[in-house]
């Protein structure tokens, strides 16, 4: 009435332990902080290229580049958007990398993650959005 199962199921083994897994992949809390990081900051980055503020975006990408090994992908362009959308995501996307630096304990990113904050809480502000942020 039924056909047997001709492959081999999958076997989960969850809390075996002995943590010895060649095929899963392992990361440390500070590993998977700086894939985090390098995430928020990439992020940032797109919208800093759109914006079109060139070199705060050679600062982030090379950032990018130290937690992640390489040269993040690019496509820099003029603002295509709403510049006050765009500064609020940037504002948005710079207190993430703020948070995730500060509990990395990575001084250089949380610097510059608070510098991205206020130079985009600035234009903000010269836009009349001072509540929005």
């Amino acid at each position: 009435m039924y056909e047997p199962i001709r492959t081999k199921s999958v076997v989960h083994r969850v809390g075996t332990g002995n943590g010895d897994h060649p095929d899963y992949p392992h990361s440390s809390r500070g590993e998977a902080l700086d894939i985090q990081l390098a995430g928020h900051l990439a992020a940032l980055l797109a919208v800093t290229d759109e914006l079109g503020l060139v070199e705060s975006a050679e600062r982030i990408a090379g950032q990018v580049a130290r937690l992640r090994g390489e040269q993040p992908a690019r496509l820099p362009h003029a603002p295509t958007g709403d510049t006050v959308t765009l500064h609020q995501r940037a504002h948005d996307l710079a207190a993430r990398a703020l948070l995730v630096a500060a509990s990395r304990a990575d001084t250089t990113a949380a610097i510059l993650a608070a510098e991205r904050m206020d130079a985009h809480a600035a234009a903000l502000d010269s836009v009349g959005m001072a509540g929005a942020h």
